[in-house]
C-alpha cells in the first residue's frame, strides 16, 4: 500500500486555555485568548495561504494547504 502526501499543516491556532493539546512542531503555534479571536486569525490566514481550516474540537484549529 503507498501512502501519499498531498498536504501540510500550515499553522496551529489554538486557545490559550488549551495549551496542553498542542506540542511543537514544524508549524508556527499562535495561542489566543477568546474563540472569537481563534476565528478571526483562523479566516484571515486562510485567505493569505490559500489553505483550509479544521476545527480539531479541543480549543484548537489546524490550517492545512493541500497541493
Amino acid at each position: 500500500m503507498e501512502v501519499h502526501v498531498t498536504g501540510y499543516v500550515v499553522a496551529i491556532v489554538a486557545l490559550r486555555r488549551a495549551k496542553d493539546n498542542v506540542s511543537s512542531g514544524t508549524a508556527p503555534i499562535i495561542y489566543v485568548d477568546t474563540e472569537e479571536d481563534q476565528q478571526r486569525i483562523s479566516m484571515y490566514m486562510s485567505r493569505i495561504f490559500k489553505a483550509a481550516v479544521h476545527d480539531l474540537e479541543n480549543g484548537v484549529f489546524i490550517l492545512v494547504k493541500q497541493y
